[in-house]
């Protein structure tokens, strides 16, 4: 079995963990933001936590998730924040189209589109950190144990066809 065909077969047990370990990040965080917003401005306390969770999440997809096996990368951490940054472009734009559509929209309206929007983020999101942001390491790791393998070399050593005092006489 080829690394494609391993790779597509280890996508949807990758997306299970990843819906785990996000969403897990997710839920805590939307209550750690509610709790921080007690005691200092809510924008601010929303950047923190978001800041927080995404290198927490970052830590979970590369050692569970994706299957990185260790600590993630400075590179990885860039390109996730990239990919939260994206998601939260996409959730605050369909917000805004909401708001321009619906004049008061109800509180089911806002979480019907909110969590569509952030299902289509996360999904693509998924996308990016799998076949993106991991996708290097699951290489190398591949490659690692393709070179890595010991190779065994048998050196065998034939008997002479003629015995050397034998040789010495014909000469």
């Amino acid at each position: 079995m080829d690394t494609t065909q391993r790779q597509q077969q280890a996508a949807p047990a990758a997306f299970a963990r990843f819906v785990l370990c996000g969403g897990g990040v997710g839920l805590a965080s939307s209550f750690a933001v509610a709790a921080l917003a007690s005691w200092i401005p809510w924008v601010l306390a929303n950047a923190l936590i978001t800041v927080a969770s995404t290198l927490l999440a970052t830590e979970l997809h590369a050692r569970f998730t994706f299957g990185a096996g260790g600590r993630a990368t400075w590179r990885q951490h860039a390109q996730s924040a990239g990919s939260a940054a994206a998601a939260y472009v996409v959730t605050s734009l369909a917000m805004l189209v909401l708001q321009q559509l619906v004049a008061a929209p109800g509180a089911m309206l806002e979480q019907g589109v909110y969590l569509s929007a952030s299902a289509l983020a996360g999904v693509a999101r998924f996308a990016v950190l799998h076949l993106v942001v991991f996708a290097r390491n699951r290489a190398q790791a591949g490659t690692a144990v393709r070179t890595t393998r010991p190779t065994h070399v048998t050196v065998a050593h034939a008997a002479p066809l003629v015995a050397p005092a034998a040789a010495c006489r014909a000469a």
